[in-house]
């Protein structure tokens, strides 16, 4: 099995993993949060696809962080409420992260080995995106795990309610 049909089954994997997580997650963030990465799983598993079947490809832009950003700006006024996530809940943050840290391991070794250049390319896209992901289930766990203590810091906060760098 080589590396584009390894990554193919990793995604498969992955969009299995994330919408079954969507199901089970009670908290609107995070329901939304796992069902816009399995969109960007889908995405990705399309881009294997066709560089599998040796089609030609673009390597499509896009922004994980911007749909995030999205998904909480327009469920701000619920998150300002006190957050309760259950244990599975949690555990499935952390599931998350580990398979985006591996993602990004398998992908930079593809990286290292492709041969052909649109693939180097795809495996560099796709590492930053695993990245993002990374970044955006990390910070959520936190934000659900210690709600308090994440405002405190993602807003830069102090006691005061002021910035030390304003």
């Amino acid at each position: 099995m080589n590396a584009i049909e390894i990554a193919i089954r990793m995604e498969k994997d992955a969009i299995d993993f994330y919408r079954e997580a969507a199901e089970k997650t009670t908290h609107p963030a995070g329901k939304k949060m796992f069902l816009s990465v399995t969109e960007d799983e889908k995405r990705h598993l399309q881009m294997l696809s066709q560089i599998f079947k040796e089609v030609d490809i673009t390597v499509q832009e896009a922004s994980p962080m911007k749909n995030i950003k999205t998904v909480f700006e327009s469920l701000k006024d619920a998150m300002m409420k006190k957050v309760e996530a259950t244990k599975d809940e949690l555990e499935a943050f952390q599931i998350a992260m580990k398979m985006e840290q591996e993602g990004v391991e398998f992908y930079k070794k593809a990286e290292a080995e492709a041969k052909q250049e649109k693939e180097k390319n795809l495996f560099k896209r796709l590492i930053k995106e695993e990245e993002q992901h990374y970044a955006i289930f990390s910070n959520t766990f936190s934000f659900l795990n210690d709600t308090g203590n994440w405002f405190m810091w993602e807003e830069h906060s102090i006691v005061d309610g002021g910035t030390p760098w304003a």
